[in-house]
């Protein structure tokens, strides 16, 4: 089994802008790219996770989170040559918490804060999550990480500083708290999977 390093979407990889019903709207943060390039040039497996409710909300059919992933791919190579290895989303969303749309209204452990989407890429990928890492802005990926046995990291852009401040979600205590990618995939090359 080999180590991960997920990362949640909105807010880490891309601008935070809300709900991205133009494809074209989607643009990384600075320095994202080089952030991910440098973890696969560490052979560090690169895995998207990310809640993505606007199908469920009637927002935008699956098909349009497909194509937001493709350009953000796009952009990851264009800029530095950078991948993910494996992408992984969750379209659905609970009556209670907004769901309208009866293909991905129900409830699922694939949302944050359950582990769904991290057990299905361990198993389809042989990862130890023991020994992987989880990137995200929002206390929920922080509680997911932990969720799951991983290591939590929480950056500040995107919800981040809302978070930090109590003013988004809840408290949460990451194991790191990040700057942004950039700084969070220096700690975790300084911070190496236990062999």
């Amino acid at each position: 089994m080999k180590p991960a390093v997920f990362l949640d979407r909105d807010g880490v990889l891309n601008q935070e802008v809300g709900y991205i019903h133009r494809v074209e709207d989607l643009n990384l943060i600075p320095g994202v790219a080089a952030a991910v390039r440098h973890l696969n040039d560490r052979n560090l497996f690169c895995c998207l996770v990310s809640n993505q409710s606007g199908p469920a909300r009637g927002y935008y059919p699956a098909s349009h989170v497909e194509a937001l992933h493709d350009r953000l791919c796009y952009l990851l190579d264009q800029e530095a040559g950078a991948r993910l290895d494996a992408l992984y989303y969750c379209p659905y969303l609970s009556p209670p918490e907004g769901g309208t749309d009866p293909e991905f209204t129900r409830w699922t452990t694939w949302r944050k804060p359950n582990t769904g989407m991290l057990v299905a890429a361990a198993w389809e990928h042989d990862l130890d999550l023991s020994q992987s890492f989880m990137v995200g802005d929002k206390a929920t990926d922080v509680d997911m990480a932990h969720n799951a046995g991983c290591t939590g990291i929480l950056v500040k852009t995107g919800y981040g500083d809302r978070v930090l401040g109590g003013k988004y979600q809840h408290h949460t205590h990451p194991d790191f708290i990040a700057s942004d990618l950039a700084e969070a995939v220096d700690w975790i090359a300084q911070h190496p999977p236990k062999s």
